[in-house]
């Protein structure tokens, strides 16, 4: 999955607007104009598509943190310049306050099935011998989870 197609899918889930999205930003001290959100949402074939960078998703996912949990005190944690899979997974979980049955059910809702040792490899230091790597699938089957449960009647 690339950093645009997980911005469009925490948008939808989120049923964010376009001026929501720049409110999230900003809560990451990251300026960003709705035009620049617009063109990071359409789709790679379109015109004025514009490619996101893993710093800049970085961003839009901290300022989800602080806005779904507020700022924490003193220095803001700076965006990473590389993201993976399991860092965007962990920002999410982070987000949205999750335990890991929370998450184990959220997957059950996209019909997903995961033990709990399964998914806490995704979250140990990649040095850990017990880690894994966050799949596209693993990730995309959460984001639909969060989707049906925020959003039970709307279809994608």
């Amino acid at each position: 999955m690339t950093n645009n197609d997980i911005l469009r899918r925490v948008r939808y889930a989120f049923d964010f607007n376009d001026s929501t999205m720049v409110a999230i930003f900003a809560e990451a001290d990251f300026k960003v104009t709705e035009e620049q959100v617009i063109a990071w949402l359409k789709k790679e074939d379109e015109a004025l598509f514009v490619k996101m960078t893993d710093t800049e998703l970085a961003c839009f996912l901290n300022g989800l943190i602080n806005t779904k949990r507020g700022k924490r005190e003193g220095e803001q944690p700076q965006p990473e310049d590389r993201l993976d899979n399991n860092m965007i997974f962990q920002k999410l979980r982070i987000a949205l306050n999750l335990k890991a049955e929370d998450i184990l059910e959220i997957l059950q809702l996209a019909d997903f099935n995961l033990s709990k040792h399964e998914l806490s490899a995704f979250f140990r230091k990649p040095g850990n011998k017990h880690y894994r790597e966050c799949n596209d699938q693993v990730l995309r089957n959460f984001l639909q989870g969060v989707q049906h449960q925020l959003r039970p009647g709307a279809a994608k």
